[in-house]
């Protein structure tokens, strides 16, 4: 059985209590893991308190070197991690072995990238004055990662964070913290005890980490509702937050669009990791001019995709994460369909499996936003469809929603590219190339989405706070002090 990483050493938790893993596409247990309590919290805090003292003063060479050496163990254990991400998941193992290559990326991004961020000398007011901005670690940043892309999402915090001089404790899903274990007891002997900690449990005590003074910065990927509720205690000391909160992401597909490219490119952006992506491609608005056959030939390319368990390698569609996921899937479908939605393919659990959480692929027509399925986050292997006929309109419906992540386009007219990426309310704006990250281009959103950005030069920035130093070094007596009205002798 796994245990925790807190201080360089592996625990159980303080009260002995675990939990099981399972395998949604079995609904077997895995293994147990240990479930942390608040004074499991509190210890994790103290050393990496502890730690912050001599890793914030640790050279860029030194912190380069221990990222580069957990990028190169990322790269050697690829495939056993891949595996423990696709049992305890779901994603098909192809999916999860793409995860490990972009996390060591981002570790060897980050790497290189720290060595010139330190802030800038700037203007003097006087001649014998310097000035500088510098940028500093916070301190000890609670990590706190969802359960779909568990050692991406951890990496896109973990590495900046850890780069920019911060200590981390992290706390990975419920639901899925195996690899995150194995991934430390793998990739993390480079680093000085209490640098990274790693906690499993439960809301009480991401909680913990929220509200405790030990912590300064907060890191969230998950729900809108809990990142609030983050924000909510957060703001109680004034602390920063850096929180991902989901999307409702839109796709256009124009009028000149190659639909033997849109079909397979929406499908993709749409259903990938069973449609369990922040970026998923939840609503599709289709020029009417090619609605018909886009749809025709994008219910045939769904029907030929197979699901199954993530292990085996025929499965393009693994199964959703729990059963709680799967109903909130069949309920935004069940009231699209009883609201007169038409439903093409799917719109059901597939009968040929009768353990694990899936759920057909499903495509629905006849749907407008007063549907839950076109406002809500389904999180879901779904696919609903609406017909524009201006471009205008198109971007009118794109906007109207509460969520801004993402949004992807297929066009190959300039102008309305330009108009596009002008007028979304989206951070980042795919066109014709859906959901493909860089690691030197910012991720983020607007609106509910959160304001937080991952990735590229920004990435770093939120783990680093600004000081001005203004250095006079004549220690000389101003002019304009006290007293006014009459010379100072």
């Amino acid at each position: 059985m796994p245990a925790m990483l807190i201080n360089g050493q592996w625990r159980a938790a303080a009260q002995g209590d675990v939990f099981p893993v399972h395998n949604p596409a079995t609904e077997e247990v895995i293994d147990y893991v240990p479930r942390a309590t608040a004074a499991d919290a509190e210890q994790a805090m103290i050393a990496a308190e502890q730690a912050f003292r001599e890793w914030r003063r640790t050279t860029a060479h030194d912190k380069a070197h221990a990222l580069h050496e957990i990028a190169h163990k990322m790269r050697a254990h690829a495939e056993e991690l891949a595996t423990l991400l696709t049992l305890e998941g779901g994603k098909p193992l192809v999916e999860n072995r793409d995860e490990i290559g972009w996390c060591a990326a981002c570790f060897d991004y980050y790497a290189e990238l720290q060595r010139n961020t330190r802030g800038r000398v700037i203007p003097s007011v006087e001649p014998t004055q310097l000035a500088m901005v510098l940028k500093e670690p916070y301190g000890v940043v609670a990590a706190i990662v969802p359960w779909n892309y568990p050692l991406l999402l951890m990496s896109w915090k973990v590495a900046p964070a850890l780069a920019a001089g911060n200590t981390v404790v992290l706390k990975p899903s419920e639901m899925t913290p195996l690899a995150t274990l194995r991934f430390a007891e793998l990739c993390c002997d480079h680093l000085p005890a209490g640098v990274l900690n790693i906690i499993t449990g439960f809301g009480d005590v991401g909680r913990e980490l929220v509200v405790s003074p030990r912590t300064q910065m907060i890191a969230f990927t998950g729900s809108f509702a809990t990142g609030r509720e983050i924000a909510r205690l957060a703001a109680e000391r004034v602390k920063k937050t850096h929180l991902e909160l989901g999307g409702k992401d839109a796709f256009i597909v124009a009028e000149d669009a190659d639909l033997d490219v849109a079909v397979p490119g929406v499908a993709w952006a749409a259903l990938l990791n069973a449609g369990q992506v922040c970026t998923s491609t939840e609503r599709v608005y289709v020029h009417e001019s090619i609605a018909r056959p886009f749809t025709e030939r994008l219910v045939e390319f769904v029907r030929s995709l197979r699901l199954g368990p993530g292990m085996d390698p025929d499965t393009d569609i693994g199964p959703l994460i729990g059963e709680k996921y799967r109903a909130k899937v069949e309920d935004h479908v069940e009231e699209a369909r009883a609201r007169g939605a038409t439903i093409l393919t799917g719109g059901r659990r597939p009968p040929q499996f009768t353990r694990g959480f899936f759920y057909e692929p499903t495509v629905l027509t006849n749907v407008d936003h007063s549907f839950r399925i076109m406002r809500e986050e389904t999180f879901g292997p779904t696919i609903p469809i609406m017909t524009y006929r201006t471009f205008d309109e198109a971007i009118e419906l794109v906007n109207d929603c509460d969520y801004g992540l993402g949004a992807n386009l297929y066009t190959n007219d300039p102008r309305k590219v330009k108009q596009y990426y002008e007028e979304v309310k989206a951070g980042t704006c795919w066109v014709n190339d859906p959901l493909t990250d860089n690691d030197a281009g910012p991720f983020g959103g607007m609106k509910f989405s959160g304001g937080a950005r991952e990735l590229g030069e920004e990435g770093l920035e939120e783990f680093l706070e600004t000081k001005h130093v203004h250095w006079d070094f004549t220690m000389a007596r101003k002019p304009w002090w006290y007293p006014y009205g009459r010379k100072s002798s």
